[in-house]
């Protein structure tokens, strides 16, 4: 009998166990989980926010030097985006770009690649710099499938934004930036995805045919806060 007491207390020990172990195993997801909580609330938001600020401080000092050169292009104020017009790198319906294109980049690269990795917090937050061709809808004369008039204009908006980023790779910035440079580059052929629309709701076909240089920052998520994702 008193055998089969202490295995029955056995029994009882092996219970409280399991259920102690299943307690601080839930009490280790929880304060995981509010860990991770705590961060996408706090820590994550703040490092946005001072990207972004970052991010728009080069804005600012990029649109003044352009207009310090007088160089014509669009500067968006919160990302430093750039707004290039197609008519001042190439000709109608061609990739190649023109004299005065070639100028206008050899003017403009310096001041934009030097002012973005000279800023080593924006420099080493960004994933890439992405080169992006867009143009218009018009209609190319013998294509009539509106499919085939996309990758008509496809092909064309990918060969100007490479045209543009082997430009601008040759261009007279710091040579201590051209491997940054280089491995952050990327070029994106937009066809007429993204039309400009004037004040009446229509294409504006001049403002859409243009060239894009954006700044994709990194993806400040979980996995890059443990190490998970470089």
């Amino acid at each position: 009998m008193a055998m089969m007491q202490r295995g029955h207390k056995g029994e009882e020990d092996a219970g409280n166990i399991f259920w102690v172990t299943m307690s601080d195993l839930m009490l280790g997801l929880a304060i995981i989980f509010i860990t991770l909580f705590v961060l996408a609330m706090t820590g994550f938001n703040q490092k946005s926010v001072q990207q972004q600020k970052v991010k728009m401080d080069v804005a600012q000092k990029i649109e003044n030097e352009l207009k310090k050169h007088n160089i014509k292009a669009e500067v968006d104020k919160m990302t430093g985006d750039l707004k290039i017009p197609s008519s001042a790198l190439f000709e109608v319906n061609s990739y190649v770009l023109k004299p005065e294109g070639q100028a206008f980049l050899a003017k403009l690269t310096p001041i934009y690649v030097n002012t973005i990795f000279e800023n080593e917090k924006l420099a080493n937050n960004i994933d890439s710099i992405i080169i992006q061709g867009h143009t218009d809808s018009q209609a190319f004369a013998g294509l009539t499938d509106i499919n085939q008039q996309f990758i008509h204009n496809m092909e064309l908006s990918a060969k100007r934004a490479n045209s543009v980023a082997a430009y601008m790779l040759q261009a007279g910035y710091k040579p201590q930036y051209n491997e940054g440079f280089r491995h952050m580059i990327t070029v994106e052929g937009r066809s007429f995805n993204d039309l400009i629309l004037n004040d009446k709701g229509e294409e504006d076909m001049d403002e859409s045919r243009r060239v894009e240089i954006k700044l994709k920052v990194r993806d400040w998520s979980v996995g890059y806060f443990f190490g998970l994702k470089r």
